[in-house]
């Protein structure tokens, strides 16, 4: 057996080096290549395209139409030594991403085409490899749904659920479903057998529990037979009514079971949650324990100024599961200011990631606040992307506690709608394992070592592959930030 006594060293030089601390500074890593627009790309036609409203019968507002877009990007890869066209995904904001099997998939969304918003092609399915940094796209056949954006997206047991959003039509509350893990990207439209599906709606939020889809808020329309004005479970939006079709918001929980196909509407107690548009929900690992942290009690509609707030949501198991219990958490430290289109991450079993939104002087934000929800105290987190605000983008956990942003805008969407992205930006939130280390420091430096190149093939055969599959990773690039 040959003893590689120089990788040994170099891998040593780094484990001896001192670590960056995670105890008052968060670990940020950007990604370093495949992301990003080449200058002086423009769509492969030209787009026939509706102006994007929120209510579709207002005359002032026009029907979206989808519109496919394609970019390239020239990167160096790390098997031949030569540019390849790579395709990166389009800047696009209001879509849905969830992570499965170390891969981020993007569905649906919107974007500007001078001064046109339109919606982003509903048979494509874009798939970003978290390991190499590698984007791809597939077709999708089956019961597709609409081009939209607002929706609610989630992925159970491998299967990705939408539900609801705005399409050209208004917003919907349709559900539908796609296996992610049989290559197949077969879209299901799912016909529910029992209960009652809640009202069309778009920007609401959504998590999953012991194999449920659960449902709140969002911004939508009933019929004026439909609203009870004394339980405050649907606010009118004064601005946006027709006849006897009302525009407002939502403050209603609902839960869906994709075994038996089924919609139930929880009855909730304590109290009533401030009506929301674009809240963020997440469920923590921990037995019927749920939060819904909100940094805002306003809406970008309403604007009624208030402190950050977060709300706990206790499942009662006993007597059939119908009842939730919601409690209102008051911070005990130094609060974020209030917002909307934000997201909230969890990190761990007890921490929350919050990242971005809109401001209520409308100014996108770009902080970061870590929320411990055992001691309730926030916690402003310092990273490398303070100049790149985000809202209504995405954010979700992965490998080793990282997460991942991608998309949404960096301006006030409902006045200036020209600033969506395609940048991808991972936020580190915890040290890395030993053995993520040390691959990374070979997948990253071995172009520039000669001795490390040289002695790559010395690796064991399992640890060479992983190594090889890292450096597409660390490729170079124009986009390239460090």
């Amino acid at each position: 057996m040959v003893i590689n006594f120089k990788l040994i060293d170099s891998l040593n030089h780094i484990l001896q080096s001192p670590l960056r601390s995670c105890g008052s500074r968060v670990l940020l890593e950007p990604i370093p290549a495949g992301y990003g627009r080449k200058a002086g790309n423009t769509p492969d036609k030209t787009p026939k395209v509706f102006r994007r409203g929120r209510n579709p019968e207002n005359p002032r507002r026009q029907k979206l139409r989808s519109i496919r877009y394609k970019q390239e990007q020239s990167v160096m890869d790390s098997g031949p030594e030569g540019p390849c066209s790579e395709l990166v995904a389009q800047e696009r904001s209001g879509h849905t991403a969830v992570v499965v099997e170390n891969r981020l998939y993007v569905w649906g969304g919107y974007m500007s085409v001078g001064e046109e918003e339109v919606f982003l092609p509903n048979y494509e399915m874009w798939v970003y490899d978290l390991e190499r940094g590698i984007w791809d796209v597939f077709n999708m056949t089956g019961e597709l749904p609409p081009p939209m954006s607002g929706t609610c997206g989630c992925s159970l047991d491998g299967d990705m659920y939408i539900f609801g959003g705005c399409d050209y039509s208004g917003q919907t509350n349709q559900i539908y479903c796609v296996s992610l893990t049989d290559s197949k990207y077969t879209w299901k439209k799912i016909i529910y057998k029992s209960g009652r599906a809640p009202s069309p709606r778009d920007k609401l939020s959504c998590w999953v529990y012991n194999g449920r889809l659960i449902y709140f808020g969002g911004y939508g329309h009933k019929l004026l037979a439909d609203v009870d004005c004394r339980n405050r479970s649907f606010i009118i939006d004064e601005a946006s009514w027709l006849t006897d079709i009302y525009w407002g918001w939502n403050n209603e929980v609902h839960m869906f079971d994709p075994m038996n196909a089924s919609w139930r509407q929880p009855e909730t107690h304590v109290r009533l949650l401030v009506f929301r548009a674009a809240p963020r929900l997440l469920e923590l690992p921990m037995p019927a324990a749920y939060l819904d942290v909100e940094a805002t009690s306003a809406e970008v509609e309403s604007w009624k100024p208030g402190g950050a707030t977060f709300t706990a949501w206790t499942w009662n198991h006993g007597r059939g599961q119908k009842c939730m219990y919601v409690t209102e958490r008051v911070p005990v430290s130094a609060s974020p200011e209030g917002r909307s289109w934000h997201t909230l991450t969890a990190v761990s079993d007890s921490s929350l990631f919050l990242f971005g939104g809109l401001r209520l002087d409308c100014k996108p934000m770009s902080d970061g606040w870590l929320l411990d929800v055992e001691t309730k105290k926030w916690r402003e987190v310092d990273h490398n992307f303070k100049n790149k605000p985000r809202l209504w983008h995405t954010a979700c956990p992965c490998k080793d506690s990282d997460v991942i942003v991608f998309g949404g805008s960096c301006d006030y969407i409902l006045r200036v709608d020209t600033g969506h992205c395609n940048d991808t930006l991972i936020f580190q939130m915890q040290p890395h394992p030993l053995f993520r280390i040390c691959k990374d420091f070979i997948a990253k430096n071995v172009r520039k070592h000669k001795v490390l190149r040289s002695q790559l093939t010395l690796l064991p055969p399992s640890l060479l592959t992983a190594v090889q599959s890292r450096m597409y990773f660390y490729r170079p690039s124009n986009k390239q930030t460090n």
